[in-house]
């Protein structure tokens, strides 16, 4: 699996939902950076959020923002590599 850079920029702008609160949204205005507003859409027209321009996660949406959260915690935790493997 390969990541554009338009794929890590729709990554951040999940990042920026709280997962611990699905009742909050956000707004992405249109003086924002042109790659941010460009992923916003892009999440829009792939059912992950309810407006081009942020609102609320959808029920696929939140899914992916928990796996996201979740796979940030582990490749964030400090795990000592395996013995045998540097």
């Amino acid at each position: 699996m390969l990541f554009f850079p338009e794929l890590i920029q729709e990554l951040e702008v999940l990042s920026r939902f709280d997962p611990g609160n699905h009742q909050q949204g956000i707004k992405i205005h249109g003086s924002a950076d042109r790659e941010v507003i460009e992923a916003t859409r892009r999440l829009y027209h792939k059912g992950l959020i309810s407006q081009v321009d942020g609102g609320y996660l959808t029920s696929l949406g939140l899914e992916v923002v928990d796996h996201l959260q979740a796979t940030l915690t582990i490749l964030s935790s400090a795990c000592p590599a395996p013995a045998g493997h540097d």
